[in-house]
């Protein structure tokens, strides 16, 4: 998991740098339009408004930089936002289970994807793999997985 000097970012700074990367992005060019403000107009179900995170970048501008070139943490995730940043990181359509005291993310992930999403969930979320569905042949190495709040 996450180191010590990780940087942590808000779940709705993270889908705004997860946004902005799917574009294609180096880490270099993301942290300089955000720096200087040249953001692009987000037509995305999710509508995003970058000028937030141009003023976390200002405000913030270590973490910033180093949340994008190292890495991040989330500070605190909800299901709909891990959901979201599915969505948005990974570019996959997970399933969101919303069954009341079993809330929960289910995807398909490949090792590569299940290490980074392990890597950015806040405290008190784990990924484990789903007993109840099975890998289907052709899929790539991917296997399904449920993102759930730990049980304590």
């Amino acid at each position: 998991m996450g180191t010590t000097d990780q940087a942590k970012l808000s779940q709705w700074d993270a889908l705004l740098v997860e946004s902005l990367r799917s574009r294609g992005w180096t880490d270099e060019e993301l942290i300089a339009r955000v720096r200087a403000g040249e953001l692009p107009v987000d037509d995305s179900p999710f509508q995003f408004k970058y000028e937030a995170l141009s003023a976390f970048a200002a405000e913030e501008p270590e973490t910033f930089e180093t949340a994008v070139k190292q890495g991040y943490q989330i500070k605190y995730n909800t299901v709909r936002g891990i959901h979201s940043w599915i969505r948005v990181a990974l570019g996959r359509e997970p399933e969101l289970l919303l069954e009341a005291g079993a809330e929960a993310v289910r995807t398909e992930l490949t090792d590569e994807e299940k290490a980074r999403l392990a890597s950015v969930l806040s405290f008190g979320w784990r990924v484990r793999e789903d007993g109840t569905q099975s890998a289907t042949a052709g899929d790539g190495g991917r296997g399904p997985f449920v993102i759930e709040p730990v049980q304590r």
